[in-house]
Protein backbone atom coordinates (compact mmCIF):
# COMPACT_ATOMS: atom_id res chain seq x y z
CA UNK A 1 0.00 0.00 0.00
CA UNK A 2 2.31 2.26 0.84
CA UNK A 3 4.40 1.57 -2.68
CA UNK A 4 1.33 2.33 -4.46
CA UNK A 5 0.82 5.89 -2.87
CA UNK A 6 4.27 6.66 -3.36
CA UNK A 7 4.20 6.14 -7.21
CA UNK A 8 1.13 8.29 -7.29
CA UNK A 9 2.60 10.90 -5.75
CA UNK A 10 5.50 10.65 -7.79
CA UNK A 11 3.68 11.25 -10.97
CA UNK A 12 1.96 13.40 -9.83
CA UNK A 13 4.55 15.51 -8.61
CA UNK A 14 5.80 15.07 -12.02
CA UNK A 15 3.05 16.52 -14.06
CA UNK A 16 3.00 19.11 -12.17
CA UNK A 17 7.01 20.01 -12.24
CA UNK A 18 7.04 19.62 -16.51
CA UNK A 19 3.65 19.54 -18.09
CA UNK A 20 2.56 21.87 -20.40
CA UNK A 21 -0.68 22.98 -22.09
CA UNK A 22 -1.20 24.14 -25.41
CA UNK A 23 -4.44 25.45 -26.79
CA UNK A 24 -5.10 25.15 -30.59
CA UNK A 25 -1.40 23.59 -30.91
CA UNK A 26 0.10 20.19 -30.73
CA UNK A 27 3.36 21.38 -29.23
CA UNK A 28 3.40 24.32 -26.74
CA UNK A 29 6.35 26.35 -26.12
CA UNK A 30 5.77 26.96 -22.30
CA UNK A 31 2.96 26.30 -19.32
CA UNK A 32 0.51 27.68 -20.72
CA UNK A 33 0.85 28.61 -25.17
CA UNK A 34 -2.30 29.60 -26.47
CA UNK A 35 -3.17 30.05 -30.01
CA UNK A 36 -6.05 31.80 -30.62
CA UNK A 37 -8.97 34.50 -29.17
CA UNK A 38 -8.80 34.82 -25.56
CA UNK A 39 -11.26 35.94 -23.92
CA UNK A 40 -11.30 36.96 -20.27
CA UNK A 41 -14.51 37.34 -18.48
CA UNK A 42 -13.13 38.47 -14.91
CA UNK A 43 -10.02 40.55 -13.47
CA UNK A 44 -6.08 39.47 -14.48
CA UNK A 45 -4.51 38.53 -11.50
CA UNK A 46 -0.62 38.61 -11.31
CA UNK A 47 2.33 38.23 -8.90
CA UNK A 48 0.38 35.59 -6.89
CA UNK A 49 1.99 33.13 -4.50
CA UNK A 50 0.59 29.89 -3.43
CA UNK A 51 -0.85 31.84 -0.59
CA UNK A 52 -1.75 35.16 -1.97
CA UNK A 53 -4.14 35.26 -5.04
CA UNK A 54 -2.43 38.16 -7.02
CA UNK A 55 -3.29 41.53 -7.94
CA UNK A 56 -5.94 42.93 -10.20
CA UNK A 57 -4.84 46.61 -10.69
CA UNK A 58 -6.75 49.89 -9.86
CA UNK A 59 -9.35 51.28 -12.11
CA UNK A 60 -7.30 52.38 -15.57
CA UNK A 61 -4.06 50.98 -14.52
CA UNK A 62 -1.99 49.24 -17.27
CA UNK A 63 -0.41 46.08 -17.34
CA UNK A 64 3.75 46.74 -17.47
CA UNK A 65 6.25 44.09 -18.39
CA UNK A 66 9.61 43.67 -15.76
CA UNK A 67 11.44 41.98 -18.23
CA UNK A 68 12.34 38.18 -18.31
CA UNK A 69 11.98 36.28 -14.88
CA UNK A 70 10.05 38.75 -13.55
CA UNK A 71 5.75 39.42 -13.24
CA UNK A 72 4.33 42.06 -14.86
CA UNK A 73 3.31 45.00 -12.70
CA UNK A 74 0.38 47.49 -12.80
CA UNK A 75 1.30 50.87 -13.29
CA UNK A 76 -1.04 53.81 -13.32
CA UNK A 77 0.30 56.33 -16.45
CA UNK A 78 -0.29 59.80 -17.35
CA UNK A 79 -1.70 59.12 -20.69
CA UNK A 80 -5.25 60.43 -21.45
CA UNK A 81 -6.99 57.26 -23.18
CA UNK A 82 -8.56 58.50 -26.46
CA UNK A 83 -12.38 56.81 -27.11
CA UNK A 84 -14.05 56.96 -30.25
CA UNK A 85 -17.02 59.77 -30.66
CA UNK A 86 -14.29 61.94 -28.71
CA UNK A 87 -12.64 64.64 -30.05
CA UNK A 88 -8.60 65.04 -29.52
CA UNK A 89 -5.92 67.87 -30.13
CA UNK A 90 -3.58 66.76 -33.29
CA UNK A 91 -1.46 69.87 -33.05
CA UNK A 92 -0.93 73.11 -31.91
CA UNK A 93 0.85 75.86 -33.65
CA UNK A 94 2.14 79.29 -32.15
CA UNK A 95 3.65 82.47 -34.02
CA UNK A 96 4.64 85.67 -32.63
CA UNK A 97 5.17 89.23 -34.24
CA UNK A 98 7.27 92.19 -33.43
CA UNK A 99 7.07 93.95 -36.37
CA UNK A 100 3.65 94.72 -36.08
CA UNK A 101 1.40 97.32 -38.73
CA UNK A 102 2.45 101.29 -38.42
CA UNK A 103 0.93 102.02 -41.56
CA UNK A 104 -1.97 102.94 -39.49
CA UNK A 105 -0.50 105.94 -37.78
CA UNK A 106 -0.73 109.99 -38.04
CA UNK A 107 -2.15 111.02 -41.43
CA UNK A 108 -4.36 108.10 -42.04
CA UNK A 109 -8.18 108.06 -41.76
CA UNK A 110 -9.81 105.21 -40.85
CA UNK A 111 -12.10 103.20 -43.97
CA UNK A 112 -15.08 104.29 -41.89
CA UNK A 113 -16.24 100.17 -42.38
CA UNK A 114 -18.41 99.40 -39.32
CA UNK A 115 -19.69 96.18 -40.13
CA UNK A 116 -18.31 92.35 -41.83
CA UNK A 117 -19.66 89.32 -42.49
CA UNK A 118 -18.26 85.81 -42.38
CA UNK A 119 -16.23 85.33 -45.65
CA UNK A 120 -15.09 88.65 -46.71
CA UNK A 121 -12.19 88.86 -48.61
CA UNK A 122 -9.16 89.84 -47.07
CA UNK A 123 -8.45 91.73 -50.78
CA UNK A 124 -11.84 93.12 -51.18
CA UNK A 125 -11.38 96.77 -50.16
CA UNK A 126 -14.97 97.67 -50.09
CA UNK A 127 -15.11 95.62 -46.96
CA UNK A 128 -12.49 97.32 -45.23
CA UNK A 129 -8.44 98.11 -45.70
CA UNK A 130 -6.79 95.26 -44.36
CA UNK A 131 -3.26 94.96 -43.06
CA UNK A 132 -1.32 91.78 -42.13
CA UNK A 133 0.61 90.96 -39.32
CA UNK A 134 3.00 88.97 -41.63
CA UNK A 135 4.88 87.29 -38.90
CA UNK A 136 1.56 85.05 -37.73
CA UNK A 137 0.68 83.22 -40.81
CA UNK A 138 0.54 79.50 -40.66
CA UNK A 139 -0.26 76.91 -42.62
CA UNK A 140 -1.47 73.46 -41.47
CA UNK A 141 -3.69 70.24 -43.05
CA UNK A 142 -6.55 68.96 -41.72
CA UNK A 143 -7.26 65.45 -42.37
CA UNK A 144 -10.89 64.78 -41.09
CA UNK A 145 -13.83 67.26 -42.01
CA UNK A 146 -15.38 66.90 -38.18
CA UNK A 147 -12.92 68.71 -36.39
CA UNK A 148 -12.47 72.36 -34.57
CA UNK A 149 -9.75 75.02 -35.13
CA UNK A 150 -9.50 76.88 -31.97
CA UNK A 151 -8.03 80.55 -32.95
CA UNK A 152 -6.25 82.55 -30.08
CA UNK A 153 -5.26 86.06 -30.62
CA UNK A 154 -3.26 88.71 -28.73
CA UNK A 155 -1.54 91.78 -29.43
CA UNK A 156 -0.51 95.30 -28.20
CA UNK A 157 -2.19 98.04 -29.32
CA UNK A 158 -0.51 101.92 -28.78
CA UNK A 159 -2.19 105.40 -29.43
CA UNK A 160 -0.08 108.46 -28.95
CA UNK A 161 -2.23 111.93 -29.20
CA UNK A 162 -1.00 114.88 -31.18
CA UNK A 163 -1.73 116.69 -28.01
CA UNK A 164 -0.98 115.15 -24.64
CA UNK A 165 -3.54 117.37 -22.80
CA UNK A 166 -6.29 115.76 -24.60
CA UNK A 167 -8.79 113.56 -25.22
CA UNK A 168 -8.28 111.30 -28.37
CA UNK A 169 -9.29 108.06 -29.81
CA UNK A 170 -9.60 105.24 -32.83
CA UNK A 171 -11.44 102.92 -33.39
CA UNK A 172 -10.27 99.62 -35.10
CA UNK A 173 -10.67 95.83 -35.69
CA UNK A 174 -9.14 92.76 -36.08
CA UNK A 175 -9.74 89.32 -38.24
CA UNK A 176 -8.57 86.19 -38.37
CA UNK A 177 -8.54 84.98 -42.46
CA UNK A 178 -8.52 81.43 -43.72
CA UNK A 179 -7.33 80.84 -47.03
CA UNK A 180 -8.14 84.48 -47.69
CA UNK A 181 -11.72 84.78 -46.29
CA UNK A 182 -13.00 86.27 -42.51
CA UNK A 183 -13.74 83.51 -40.53
CA UNK A 184 -13.42 85.72 -36.98
CA UNK A 185 -13.44 88.96 -36.15
CA UNK A 186 -13.51 91.68 -33.13
CA UNK A 187 -14.09 95.52 -33.26
CA UNK A 188 -12.47 97.52 -30.45
CA UNK A 189 -11.40 101.42 -29.53
CA UNK A 190 -8.09 102.66 -27.67
CA UNK A 191 -8.22 106.46 -25.91
CA UNK A 192 -5.97 108.73 -25.00
CA UNK A 193 -7.25 111.21 -21.85
CA UNK A 194 -5.06 113.52 -21.32
CA UNK A 195 -1.97 111.57 -20.63
CA UNK A 196 0.59 114.47 -19.87
CA UNK A 197 2.35 112.00 -17.57
CA UNK A 198 3.29 109.72 -20.43
CA UNK A 199 3.47 112.48 -23.16
CA UNK A 200 -0.15 111.38 -24.57
CA UNK A 201 0.76 107.82 -24.93
CA UNK A 202 -2.08 104.66 -24.20
CA UNK A 203 -1.22 101.06 -24.08
CA UNK A 204 -3.98 98.40 -24.53
CA UNK A 205 -4.29 94.46 -24.73
CA UNK A 206 -6.51 93.26 -27.31
CA UNK A 207 -7.84 89.94 -27.66
CA UNK A 208 -9.70 87.61 -30.03
CA UNK A 209 -10.88 83.85 -28.85
CA UNK A 210 -12.65 82.39 -31.80
CA UNK A 211 -13.59 78.16 -32.78
CA UNK A 212 -14.63 77.39 -35.98
CA UNK A 213 -16.41 74.27 -37.01
CA UNK A 214 -15.87 71.69 -39.30
CA UNK A 215 -13.45 73.29 -41.45
CA UNK A 216 -12.74 71.67 -44.74
CA UNK A 217 -10.19 68.85 -45.36
CA UNK A 218 -7.44 70.24 -46.85
CA UNK A 219 -4.18 72.25 -46.52
CA UNK A 220 -5.20 75.95 -44.92
CA UNK A 221 -3.51 79.66 -44.57
CA UNK A 222 -4.20 80.70 -41.61
CA UNK A 223 -3.40 85.27 -41.12
CA UNK A 224 -4.56 87.78 -39.25
CA UNK A 225 -5.21 91.36 -40.33
CA UNK A 226 -6.23 95.03 -38.72
CA UNK A 227 -7.51 98.17 -40.31
CA UNK A 228 -8.18 101.34 -38.57
CA UNK A 229 -12.18 102.21 -38.96
CA UNK A 230 -12.05 105.81 -37.27
CA UNK A 231 -10.22 108.60 -35.65
CA UNK A 232 -10.85 111.56 -33.79
CA UNK A 233 -7.65 113.33 -34.95
CA UNK A 234 -5.76 111.89 -37.85
CA UNK A 235 -2.49 113.45 -36.60
CA UNK A 236 -3.33 110.74 -33.88
CA UNK A 237 0.32 108.22 -33.45
CA UNK A 238 -1.39 104.66 -33.93
CA UNK A 239 0.45 101.14 -34.32
CA UNK A 240 -0.80 97.43 -33.64
CA UNK A 241 1.43 94.71 -32.42
CA UNK A 242 4.51 97.41 -31.40
CA UNK A 243 5.36 100.49 -30.15
CA UNK A 244 4.76 104.29 -32.24
CA UNK A 245 8.61 104.62 -32.22
CA UNK A 246 11.35 103.72 -30.87
CA UNK A 247 12.44 106.36 -28.73
CA UNK A 248 9.19 105.89 -26.60
CA UNK A 249 10.33 105.37 -23.23
CA UNK A 250 6.52 104.04 -22.29
CA UNK A 251 6.98 100.47 -23.69
CA UNK A 252 8.67 99.13 -26.84
CA UNK A 253 8.06 95.72 -29.39
CA UNK A 254 8.56 93.54 -27.07
CA UNK A 255 5.73 94.37 -24.47
CA UNK A 256 3.42 94.72 -27.08
CA UNK A 257 4.35 91.98 -29.52
CA UNK A 258 1.62 89.76 -31.36
CA UNK A 259 1.37 86.19 -30.75
CA UNK A 260 -1.37 83.25 -32.34
CA UNK A 261 -1.86 80.20 -31.13
CA UNK A 262 -3.60 77.58 -33.27
CA UNK A 263 -5.18 74.25 -32.00
CA UNK A 264 -6.55 71.76 -34.45
CA UNK A 265 -8.76 69.70 -32.87
CA UNK A 266 -10.43 66.49 -34.84
CA UNK A 267 -13.11 63.84 -34.05
CA UNK A 268 -11.77 60.57 -33.44
CA UNK A 269 -12.83 57.36 -35.26
CA UNK A 270 -11.36 53.50 -35.43
CA UNK A 271 -11.54 51.27 -38.00
CA UNK A 272 -12.74 48.11 -37.60
CA UNK A 273 -12.02 44.52 -39.40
Amino acid sequence: MKKIIYCCATGLFYIQTYAQVGIGLDVPNSILDVNGKTTLRKELRVGGTSSQIGNAGLNGQVLVSQGEGLSPVWKSLNVSFIEEGQYKLINSYLSSDQSGITNLSSGVSGDNIYKNNIGDDITDTSKGKWTKISGLENNFTVKNGRNRIAYQFQTGVELKASTSTTSQNISFTCGVFRNGKLVALRPDNISSTNNSDKSGVQDYIFTLNYTEQNVPVGGQKVEVACRKISTSNTNSQFAIGRNVSNTNTVSNAFTLESTLKLDVIEYITYQTN
